[in-house]
């Protein structure tokens, strides 16, 4: 058998969802960081399609976050992410759809438009870990990649990039009351519920010690950003997921650690 390799971005939700998965269950993979923008005609040519993540393996290749770690799931099964009981099992597929179909996209409008309105630190976050040259080739490109950016994540004006705050207030706010009784958004343990909706709220709350963690220093546009959702009670609840469950401190490109 061949060994897994991740294709990712660097600091996007559906990409940390799969990150995640490889790490709390301990598979061996390689993982090969690239760029949004330049990234396509590579993922094409090997799924037909332009989205990440893409997981290869024996020879195929499997994308989308919620169609990879369903496979994990079944070919890498402990420690499981869906849960046993049928009732909770459907109950964490609905809240992960939720976020992938609904809010993720919505949340993500605010961010990218905060990036986007620096093109230097928009390269620095995508390209965070690549050598300088690499980061600086890659700011000069941002400004003009950026009308396509924002057509293709519906940044249209003010109404989308509001709605996007909103998404974020309905999310924290499901977060912080679901997670009331137990700490958990399904029964008592982790599960794809919390690594969905914790891994989409990072790229608001950024968790410190974490991949997700921002490059320092901030942008002083994003970091206000950061800063209006920073007291919200769902915050605290996406800092508690990750010291509990992330583990990893930092992103990586090359084999895993143990990997052969």
């Amino acid at each position: 058998m061949s060994m897994l390799e991740l294709l990712q971005f660097r600091h996007s939700p559906y990409n940390e969802k799969v990150r995640w998965a490889l790490d709390i269950k301990r598979v061996p993979h390689r993982r090969r960081s690239l760029l949004p923008g330049p990234h396509m005609g590579t993922v094409k040519r090997l799924t037909g399609h332009t989205i990440t993540p893409v997981l290869l393996h024996d020879g195929g290749a499997l994308d989308g976050s919620a169609r990879i770690i369903e496979w994990l799931d079944a070919h890498h099964g402990a420690p499981a992410l869906l849960p046993a009981d049928p009732a909770q099992c459907e109950e964490a597929l609905r809240i992960q759809r939720w976020f992938d179909d609904d809010l993720t996209p919505r949340i993500r409008r605010p961010v990218l438009d905060a990036l986007l309105q620096q093109p230097g630190y928009f390269a620095r976050i995508f390209a965070d870990g690549a050598p300088a040259l690499k980061r600086i080739g890659y700011a000069c490109v941002v400004p003009l990649a950026a009308p396509l950016v924002r057509r293709g994540n519906g940044i249209t004006g003010a109404a989308a990039i509001e709605d996007g705050h909103r998404a974020a207030t309905e999310a924290l706010d499901f977060v912080a009351a679901r997670s009331a009784a137990t700490g958990y958004l399904c029964g008592n343990a982790f599960s794809v519920a919390d690594l969905t909706a914790a891994s989409t709220l990072a790229v608001l709350i950024r968790p410190v010690d974490s991949p997700m963690s921002c490059p320092q220093p901030v942008a002083r546009g994003f970091r206000a950003l950061m800063e209006r959702y920073a007291r919200h009670p769902g915050a605290a609840w996406v800092h508690g997921i990750y010291a509990r469950h992330r583990g990893a401190r930092r992103d990586f490109d090359g084999p895993s650690e143990g990997a052969a």
